[in-house]
């Protein structure tokens, strides 16, 4: 009896030690479905614990207790098929080692940030820097270089500055066209050595005349910018473009390429073209012989003239020519009696005094440009109308008329401190003077020289 007492416990006693003791996994799998069971501690601080779901998926969690508040952090589903020792997750499934070193570096971040919130306050701190990014992102978006050469346009457009269209169309056919990347830049992002590679482009097309336009136009729109940051006229427009230093202005021109076209027409090239536009019929030749009569003003103002800023004596136009930013500066023209005739023979109707549709619209720069190129056909050996504004100061020039006259007739732009911000005298006489000079060397037979042409005396700026 007690023999077979004996031999029953050994061979109990063999079959515990034989049978090996349960592991994790035998432990998550036997947990019943929905309770949590704690499975390991964490350093430095909370456990491992899954969870059961009714599915049969098992999920792994960090778990830890800060500020007397228990919280668990999901870490990803728990594959038992993954290699015990792998340490890296592999399609959001974990084994038991790469679910530990996940935790473990949760439990770090939480303790190193305990004085912010912990592990929710670095998580909420890190959403925060996210938004804040993405914003700043979307943000800059609308800050690009593009926008800021399209916002510089339509300031020039509202400023009624004619340049706009020329402005607008360089852009888009050597910025946004020809450089697009660069276009979707920031405009505060783009530096000097972008911009010389695009300006550098369009002197390799030979176009050396528009690259240096382009370097300025570029140039004037960032210190518009550049400027807003003080200017409360531009500071809501322009400010969101965060510009800080103009990267232009380092970038040289080609001063090769601004020379002037010194090509004007001489006086009897002057005398052929007035006597051929003289008895011209029609709106052209009305337009032709204002033009010149006027001391050829720059057509592409000349055009826009208003049936309303037309008086007895005088017309008025607006010089959009100059700084950047600037409205159109009014200038006043005397007229002559045969200016006065070719108002008369216009008949200016509506809103614009140049028109072929009842003022509604005035004809193109281009078309009266085309109209005198057409009247003169083959009779001056390469005629452009832009020759007519050089050769009206050249002669004039040579009958005495002074620097400052011509520069005011013409409308050169005005400089220096007095003349800019003193002298409101219009120096109507002194233009309306000019004026008959011209006429008279106009109409004089070839025969006389300018130098025998004596600048003649008028009563007053309305005298004609």
């Amino acid at each position: 009896m007690a023999s077979e007492t004996g031999t029953r416990l050994a061979r109990d006693q063999d079959l515990r030690v034989k049978q090996p003791p349960p592991t994790a996994h035998d432990a998550i799998v036997a947990a019943p479905t929905g309770a949590f069971l704690t499975l390991r501690k964490i350093n430095p601080s909370g456990v491992l614990q899954s969870r059961r779901l009714s599915s049969g998926a098992i999920t792994l969690y960090w778990r830890y207790t800060f500020k007397s508040k228990t919280e668990r952090i999901p870490i990803g589903l728990y594959d038992a098929t993954r290699p015990p020792k792998s340490l890296e997750p592999a399609a959001g499934k974990y084994s038991l080692a790469a679910a530990e070193r996940r935790a473990a570096e949760l439990a770090s971040i939480h303790a190193a940030n305990k004085h912010e919130g912990g592990l929710r306050g670095a998580v909420q701190a890190e959403q925060r820097a996210r938004e804040a990014a993405e914003a700043a992102a979307e943000e800059a978006a609308k800050h690009t270089l593009e926008q800021l050469l399209r916002a510089y346009c339509g300031r020039l457009k509202s400023l009624e500055r004619t340049a706009y269209k020329d402005a607008l169309s360089i852009f888009k056919l050597h910025v946004f066209d020809a450089w697009p990347d660069e276009a979707a830049l920031p405009a505060n992002e783009v530096d000097d050595e972008q911009f010389a590679k695009i300006i550098k482009r369009v002197f390799d097309l030979q176009k050396p005349r528009t690259a240096n336009k382009l370097r300025s136009y570029l140039r004037a729109a960032y210190q518009v910018a550049l400027g807003a940051r003080t200017s409360p006229k531009t500071m809501g427009e322009f400010k969101r473009f965060a510009v800080q230093v103009n990267p232009i202005a380092g970038i040289p021109t080609d001063p090769d390429a601004n020379l002037a076209d010194k090509n004007p027409l001489s006086r009897s090239e002057l005398q052929t073209y007035w006597t051929t536009i003289r008895n011209l019929p029609g709106v052209h030749g009305a337009a032709l012989r204002l033009h010149l009569l006027t001391g050829s003003q720059r057509i592409a103002q000349l055009v826009r003239l208003k049936t309303s800023d037309i008086e007895a004596a005088t017309i008025l136009l607006f010089d959009g020519k100059g700084r950047p930013g600037k409205k159109p500066r009014p200038h006043t023209i005397p007229l002559i009696p045969a200016a006065k005739a070719a108002i008369k023979a216009l008949d200016p109707k509506g809103e614009f005094a140049i028109s072929t549709d009842s003022g509604m619209t005035h004809v193109a720069a281009t078309t009266l440009s085309h109209w005198a190129v057409e009247a003169v056909a083959d009779k001056i050996q390469g005629f452009q109308a832009k020759r007519l504004r050089s050769g009206v100061e050249t002669l004039l020039s040579g009958a005495g008329v002074s620097l400052d006259d011509r520069g005011r007739l013409q409308s050169h732009g005005i400089t220096g401190v007095q003349a800019k911000h003193y002298d409101g005298n219009e120096y109507n006489e002194q233009k309306l003077a000019a004026l008959l000079t011209l006429w008279k060397l106009l109409t004089r037979s070839p025969g006389k020289t300018a130098s025998s042409t004596r600048k003649p005396r008028v009563k007053s700026s309305t005298g004609g």
